[in-house]
């Protein structure tokens, strides 16, 4: 579990995020604006929870970055507690929220996570 504490406070300033814990699973709330269901993928792979998103970054035909902050992809890799499995995980998105439930259990080699979308704009 600390593996995963210190893995939270290494993530980009651009992505914050939560960790809970159940008797039965974990649940990890991710902070990922401009991400919707569509432009992200996560899985469980060799004990990781790993999420690779792009954001949707809107800009103004007269306008152009002069400074960017906020990248347009996201990559993470999240080291999960020993006891925690991809099998039967799921993941809800919300208006760029994305709430990761993962089971405690056998851990499982490589899992996708369906992610269901709670109102998300395309």
């Amino acid at each position: 579990m600390q593996g995963l504490r210190n893995a939270l406070r290494d993530l980009p300033e651009s992505v914050f995020a939560d960790l809970l814990e159940s008797d039965d699973a974990y649940l990890i709330v991710l902070d990922l604006p401009g991400v919707t269901a569509d432009t992200a993928e996560l899985r469980v792979e060799g004990g990781r929870l790993v999420v690779e998103a792009r954001r949707r970054k809107d800009v103004p035909g007269e306008f152009r970055y002069v400074d960017e902050e906020r990248s347009l992809f996201v990559d993470a890799e999240l080291p999960l507690p020993p006891d925690a499995t991809g099998a039967g995980a799921s993941a809800e998105s919300d208006s760029g929220v994305f709430e990761v439930q993962i089971p405690k259990r056998e851990a499982a080699p490589k899992e996708s996570i369906p992610i269901t979308s709670a109102g998300d704009d395309a």
